[in-house]
Order: C-alpha cells, then structure tokens, then sequence
C-alpha cells in the first residue's frame, strides 16, 4: 500500500531524510548526548575549577603565555572578569602569572604543569567516552558519520579536531577568536 499522500506508482521513500527540521532535531539530540560526554569528563575536576575557568585553562594550554587583554579577547569576556578567574586559579596552583622578560613593565599568564596535567585528563576522558560509543557503530555506519560531522563541521566554520595526542583546540574552543564568535 502507497504511503499517505503518495502515487502508487511512485518508490517508497524515507520519511524526513531531506527534511532541515528532521536533520536539525537529530543534531540536537547527538549534541545533547556530546554535552552529558563534555559534563562527565568535566566532573571529575567541578571540585578544582568551574567551566569558565577550565575554558581558561584550555585556551592558555592551547595558546601558550598571554597578556590579560589577549586572553580575555580569547575567551570573550572583559579583562577584569578574567582575571578573577584567573586569581582563582593561580591560588590552586593551575597558573601562574609572571613579569614579560621581554618588556618588564608588562606581565604574562601561563598555565603550569599542573594545570596542564588537568587540561589533559578531562580531554582523555572525553576522548575515552566519544570512542566507547563510536566503537557501538557498525564500520558503514561510521564512515557515514564521518562524513555528515565533517560536513556538518565545514557548515559551520569549525576547525577539525586534531589526531588524538595533539593539543591544538582540544575542546572546540578556537584559541584565535573570541568565544562569542562561536556561540560559546
């Protein structure tokens, strides 16, 4: 029998597939399932530092040394709020500012090994948790996926993700733009 609203004669088709509406609600609902994955690996340190201070983190991890102002362009906020996040963490040992040996009238902020150390547990673990559910996928079904994210990603203008091991833009946070730039 012919599906409502269809010929006969005409091939079945697959309800939705073309439709931006059934796209856009499928991306929705993975990218509820990414959010729990990015909240898990997160837990594991809420009790050393907040999200925007971990995004701080990432971003001097990423990045290197910064003056205040650059940093807080990075992150999109203004440079006083910066810098409380940034108080924050140099009292719990996962940065530090220093005086610019280059111009000492300046100073700049850096992340320590320690902070470093927490930048990349919380990306491992996220890592881990993406890929015990990709390894669920059937091989087609990841090739497809593929595909789709990097469409998807290219859409949007986001850089693609690095090979596991690296540390450029481990989170999604582009280090080069403001965070309002992307949404974020």
């Amino acid at each position: 029998m012919a599906a409502h609203g269809q010929a006969p004669d005409d091939p079945p088709t697959a309800p939705d597939r073309d439709d931006v509406d059934a796209v856009t609600r499928a991306v929705l609902t993975a990218s509820r399932l990414l959010v729990a994955v990015s909240a898990r690996s997160l837990a594991a340190v809420e009790d050393r530092v907040t999200l925007p201070q971990f995004r701080l983190l990432v971003v001097l991890s990423t990045h290197g040394e910064a003056k205040l102002v650059t940093l807080a362009e990075r992150l999109g906020v203004n440079p006083s709020t910066a810098m409380r996040m940034l108080d924050r963490l140099i009292a719990a040992g996962l940065a530090e500012r220093q005086v610019n040996p280059a111009n000492r009238r300046e100073t700049v902020l850096r992340v320590t090994p320690e902070g470093h150390c927490l930048v990349e547990e919380v990306t491992a673990g996220r890592r881990r948790e993406v890929a015990t559910i990709v390894e669920r996928l059937a091989p087609e079904q990841r090739a497809a996926l593929i595909d789709a994210l990097r469409a998807f990603t290219d859409a949007g203008g986001e850089a693609a993700a690095p090979a596991e091991g690296a540390d450029a833009y481990p989170l999604g946070w582009t280090p080069d733009l403001p965070a309002a730039a992307h949404g974020v």
